[in-house]
């Protein structure tokens, strides 16, 4: 077991953070730098690499709770919150420039909505609320469970974009399955939320179907 004092302090992670900017360093020697120290039992890399074990890779770090990161060796509850508060941090950070861009195509809401729904069990709905430049006024998910024309209703949908002052909207909701193919459900509720769209003067501008590493577009597929 290889201590970090016994590491040459330029290969230390530290130093070459300093000396070459945190884009040069792996995953492991970041989540070094957060962790700080070891244990009795191993080093500080030991427990960033259990971390990263745990997660099979940095996309699902955010998805660690307390509990979970309680359980790996060397890591009390001064490390598990410092660890959740960066990784909370890094994940505004990501949804604020979502936010703050243009949402013109369905590959960005994919990316925005994918580690938010990848692990649900059931079927959450959302509607983006965007201005007359495609940007993001509010994000609300709206309704929880197998999509149906009964449970979703336009009414809910409608009205938050009126009391927003919304220009458009962009529907999303994932499918726990990991498959996107529309069923036809998903048509017949398109179509009705883009019919009265039509009638209100706040379209729908896509419906987008979020699955375990894909999407579907009803807009890019001319379904809308």
């Amino acid at each position: 077991m290889i201590k970090m004092k016994e590491i040459p302090k330029n290969d230390r992670p530290r130093e070459r953070l300093v000396k070459y900017g945190p884009e040069r360093l792996n995953n492991e020697e970041l989540l070094t730098i957060l962790l700080g120290s070891g244990f009795s039992k191993g080093t500080v890399r030991d427990i960033a690499s259990a971390i990263l074990q745990k997660t099979n890779g940095i996309h699902h770090l955010e998805e660690l709770g307390i509990e979970e990161l309680l359980k790996i060796d060397g890591i009390g509850i001064a490390k598990a919150c410092l660890l959740l508060a960066a990784f909370e941090l890094g994940k505004r950070a990501h949804e604020q420039d979502i936010e703050q861009s243009k949402i013109d195509h369905a590959k960005l809401v994919f990316h925005y909505y994918h580690d938010r729904l990848e692990k649900k069990k059931q079927e959450h709905f959302y509607c983006i609320y965007l201005d007359h430049h495609k940007r993001i006024i509010k994000d609300k998910l709206l309704f929880i469970g197998t999509l149906n024309q009964t449970l979703v209703h336009p009414r809910e949908v409608f009205k938050e974009a009126c009391l927003l002052s919304a220009s458009s909207i962009i529907c999303v909701h994932n499918h726990p399955s990991g498959q996107v193919l529309p069923s036809r459900e998903d048509y017949e509720l398109t179509k009705r939320l883009v019919t009265i769209g039509h009638i209100m003067g706040i379209p729908i501008n896509d419906h987008v179907i979020i699955g375990k590493s894909q999407y579907y577009s009803f807009f890019e597929h001319n379904d809308i």
